[in-house]
């Protein structure tokens, strides 16, 4: 029995390695990269250095906190994601707070909430947060959206309540437009019906999402742009977050300042 238990524990600790390896998951962050640099999709051609300001961005100017885990950050990307393509077209200042393997759900040290009230960030014109596949691949409770006039005691522990708590807390500390943004489709029921909550939690809050899961011809790309876009169903490559996700996400923020200006 002592010897069974010992393989079945080296088992896990292989395909925890692996995924940290695939994922770019702590404490294996820094093998991802390694193969990250290997994709068409990373080749220098999509490099940041090689990026041009954009003229008259609605965006210049702006301090924009981003929250989130490895899309955000750029896991297969060797670290370049949207975020750092924004900061460079638009000529805003990106506060990029992602850790990948991350949940909303409030079930560790390092889940969004808990980086976020760690958060050192005194200004923001807007505030940006990935809605985590982690929470889906990793089964956290879906929960239940409070009912209109509660602003407060949310149970964190479930996707719905720490989604919530999230836009209380960003609200009440920096006052500023809120935006949500989703993956584009992949097969995951769990996520699709993440996505459907957000959708009400933002009507009850009145707060933006960026929907690349339900935008029908934003995820029709031909197999060959899937192939340099994508490192795997849920990871962008720099030439995915670049030619791809970066103009998307571009109008959906500029779209929120103009409907904070209204």
């Amino acid at each position: 029995m002592p010897a069974i238990i010992l393989v079945l524990l080296l088992l896990a600790l292989l395909w925890i390695a692996f995924c940290g390896y695939r994922w770019g998951w702590r404490p294996f962050a820094k093998l991802h990269p390694l193969d990250a640099g290997r994709l068409p999709g990373n080749a220098a051609a999509y490099s940041i250095e090689r990026v041009e300001p954009l003229a008259g961005s609605a965006l210049k100017g702006t301090t924009i906190i981003f929250l989130g885990s490895s899309v955000t950050y750029g896991a297969a990307s060797k670290g370049i994601s949207f975020v750092n393509y924004i900061a460079k077209r638009d000529g805003c200042t990106a506060i990029k707070e992602a850790v990948s393997g991350t949940t909303l759900a409030d079930t560790g040290k390092s889940s969004y909430i808990r980086r976020l009230e760690r958060l050192d960030a005194d200004h923001a014109g807007l505030f940006v947060c990935q809605l985590s596949t982690n929470d889906a691949t990793q089964g956290k409770p879906l929960g239940q959206v409070t009912p209109p006039s509660q602003r407060e005691g949310f149970d964190t522990a479930t996707v719905a309540g720490a989604i919530e708590h999230i836009i209380a807390y960003a609200r009440n500390r920096w006052g500023c437009p809120i935006v949500f943004y989703t993956n584009p489709r992949y097969e995951s029921a769990a996520y699709g019906e993440m996505v459907t909550l957000l959708k009400e939690i933002a009507s009850k809050w009145d707060i933006s999402i960026i929907d690349l899961w339900d935008d029908e011809g934003f995820n029709v790309i031909t197999p060959e742009e899937r192939k340099l876009y994508m490192a795997d169903a849920i990871h962008p490559t720099q030439a995915g977050y670049l030619k791809w996700w970066t103009p998307k996400i571009e109008e959906g923020l500029s779209e929120a300042m103009r409907k904070d200006a209204r």
